[in-house]
């Protein structure tokens, strides 16, 4: 993994700007004054996440929801206006229509990791936190985006031909969305910083803005290798 891809890696999972500045100096061991070598950063903060980590009580019964004859696993790991999200419910119409599906026939499973953990987000979190001006993200219009694409828009009724599509009404019709729990840091870290509060309550006031039905899992990778053990197709899906 080459210095760029490895260091966006780690600072969605969260392993902070100590142990991120240590990462070009491993090598040489240079000693950062005050704060050990850059090996022993690291070290404390992979050590202070796997701890973490090991304390979060991670449900995994979804699996057994994945019954359907047709199994798909859509991997999101980036906002891209949410076409993620769309292509899980443009896949369910289009077996529907083109198969003659019933109902019960179709699982679909949604891993939002990565920098697309924020459509996991209700737009009460996207408002507060200006999620569209700090990833800068644009809108159709060319202005930067204010909600979450997924989501119906506040003030405004989505229209009939895409409001199947949206995050919250697949999860009403059954599918599954399921979080990444590395990639989550960043959304925690986002409201500490702004509300000043330590990590437990940042934690809890996020978790009290994720979209209704997202389950948290350990990481992306992690909810991938089980959608696909549990018999689903892989889907790129940005």
């Amino acid at each position: 993994m080459s210095s760029a891809p490895r260091r966006a890696f780690l600072k969605q999972a969260g392993l902070g700007a100590a142990s991120l500045m240590a990462l070009p100096a491993l090598a040489r061991a240079e000693r950062a004054p005050g704060k050990g070598s850059p090996a022993e950063v690291l070290h404390d903060a992979i050590g202070e996440w796997e701890d973490e980590q090991q304390v979060e009580q991670w449900d995994t019964s979804w699996t057994k929801r994945i019954t359907g004859k047709h199994k798909a696993m859509f991997d999101i790991p980036e906002i891209e206006g949410g076409v993620g999200v769309l292509r899980s419910g443009i896949w369910q119409r289009q077996f529907t229509d083109v198969l003659k599906t019933q109902p019960g026939d179709l699982s679909s499973v949604m891993v939002i990791r990565h920098s697309g953990i924020f459509l996991a987000m209700n737009q009460d979190f996207w408002t507060t936190y200006e999620v569209g001006k700090q990833r800068k993200l644009k809108g159709d219009d060319g202005k930067t985006m204010t909600y979450n694409p997924v989501l119906p828009a506040p003030g405004t009724e989505a229209p009939p031909t895409l409001r199947g599509y949206l995050l919250d009404k697949q999860l009403e019709n059954g599918a599954i969305a399921l979080g990444c729990g590395l990639a989550y840091r960043s959304v925690v870290a986002m409201v500490q910083k702004k509300d000043k509060l330590d990590a437990a309550d940042a934690r809890q006031k996020a978790n009290s803005m994720l979209v209704p039905g997202v389950i948290m899992q350990p990481s992306g990778i992690f909810a991938n290798v089980m959608a696909e053990e549990a018999g689903c197709v892989f889907v790129y899906a940005v």
